[in-house]
């Protein structure tokens, strides 16, 4: 049981027991005070039994008829108002005959708490006060030609008494219903609280499992730009070199040298393979900086393939976090590769620009060109996966991939990627 469970709960337990106790109380207070009345013959008092035989039968029918036997119209302004006036007046009638009915007359002040609404709830204590006022002055023999201010100056001090207390029983009482009252929102948000916890717990479930699938996804992802950018560029070189030298077969030295650069770039790629396996990052990055790695990179690519590639570094060249120097040399080893399977073209024009926020790379060739909007019809089973690498790539870093070209007009490829400096959390 929670905190706010015991304390609603230990408020309802005085609750009931203050209704108990109020609902019972106009009978003990009637019966003591017809008890010592009937007890003054003994004392040589000169009293009215029968009146007050009378009317205290009377008074306990209208009490247990409005208060004790028909709670349903205890909301019942005008009903109660009725009630009020007749306790009030049938009281009034008592003290008169006798003075130990003023007992009996505290019930006014709780009834007036209870039945009457307002500011006739302090009409109701003034007026308890007044009735209370003539037993405190020994009853109606106490109120004489002499002594006639008593009962006036006993009801104003008892009415001031008891308005302060009233209102001071009034204002505890608006506390506690707000106490109460807060009580049950505060427990229905702790509910709420526990539903959302429950909902929040399967969602973290649902969000872990998310995660792991993503995480799968993203290192199958990874490993296949990898393999591409290394293992299948390297065996597409490799064949390359050996078809070349089958077809220089009548010129040893020219062979020997296609056979010299396959073997050269079964190494790199056997290297790469290993780094990639580890997902430790590019050797080429790991002993230069990153425009000596795209240099030699494009050198490395010229002696190859014959074709002039020539890499231009602009602005200030510093060293940037790992994952963009990576995603910026796979483009690079990517858009000369598509250059030498596809571009036929004579000349490549590489330029690495370091800006404030910004690092950008452009690979610029003098080939045949494409229409980049249309779709090979072989592009799912021949490299069809290089553009869509180096876009992979450059969007988780929150970076964008530009591709320009027209049939006889070459091919500009722009990437741009945020300068994130290195040591610097993505």
């Amino acid at each position: 049981m929670g905190v706010e469970a015991e304390l609603r709960e230990e408020f309802d337990r005085w609750e009931r027991k203050e209704t108990a106790v109020l609902k019972a109380l106009p009978y003990p207070l009637l019966a003591v005070s017809v008890v010592l009345t009937l007890l003054q013959p003994l004392w040589n008092a000169e009293v009215h039994l029968p009146w007050v035989l009378v009317l205290s039968t009377l008074l306990a029918a209208w009490v247990l008829w409005f208060h004790t036997f028909h709670p349903e119209l205890h909301g019942n302004g005008v009903l109660m108002g009725l009630y009020y006036t007749g306790l009030m007046a049938l009281t009034a009638c008592l003290v008169l005959l006798t003075p130990w009915f003023g007992f009996f007359a505290f019930v006014g002040y709780v009834h007036a708490f209870q039945y009457l609404k307002g500011r006739w709830r302090y009409v109701g204590v003034a007026a308890t006060s007044a009735v209370s006022a003539v037993s405190y002055v020994g009853g109606a023999d106490g109120i004489t030609a002499d002594g006639w201010w008593k009962w006036p100056a006993v009801s104003a001090l008892t009415t001031v008494m008891a308005t302060a207390a009233f209102y001071a029983d009034v204002m505890s009482d608006r506390r506690n219903h707000r106490q109460k009252r807060a009580l049950v929102e505060l427990h229905k948000a702790n509910v709420e609280l526990e539903t959302a916890l429950a909902e929040n717990a399967g969602l973290h479930a649902q969000l872990l499992v998310q995660a792991r699938e993503a995480g799968v996804l993203e290192e199958r992802q990874r490993m296949a730009r990898e393999i591409h950018d290394t293992l299948a560029q390297g065996l597409a070189g490799i064949l390359t070199q050996l078809q070349a030298a089958e077809q220089a077969s009548y010129e040893p030295a020219a062979s020997r040298r296609h056979v010299a650069n396959a073997m050269d770039l079964a190494r790199e790629s056997l290297t790469e393979a290993r780094r990639t396996v580890h997902a430790v990052g590019p050797s080429a990055l790991a002993q230069a900086r990153l425009p000596d790695a795209i240099g030699d990179v494009a050198r490395r690519w010229s002696k190859v393939n014959h074709v002039e590639a020539v890499l231009t570094t602009t602005g200030d060249a510093r060293p940037m976090h790992t994952d963009v120097e990576v995603a910026l040399l796979r483009t690079a080893q990517e858009a000369l590769a598509n250059v030498a399977k596809h571009a036929r073209a004579g000349r490549v024009a590489l330029t690495l620009s370091y800006m404030e926020d910004l690092v950008t790379l452009d690979v610029l060739d003098d080939g045949v060109g494409f229409l980049p909007d249309a779709v090979r019809a072989n592009s799912s089973a021949d490299g069809g996966f290089g553009l869509a690498g180096m876009r992979q790539r450059v969007q988780l870093l929150a970076g964008r991939l530009d591709v320009e070209s027209e049939p006889g007009g070459g091919t500009a490829i722009t990437v741009t990627v945020p300068a994130i400096p290195a040591g610097s959390e993505r």
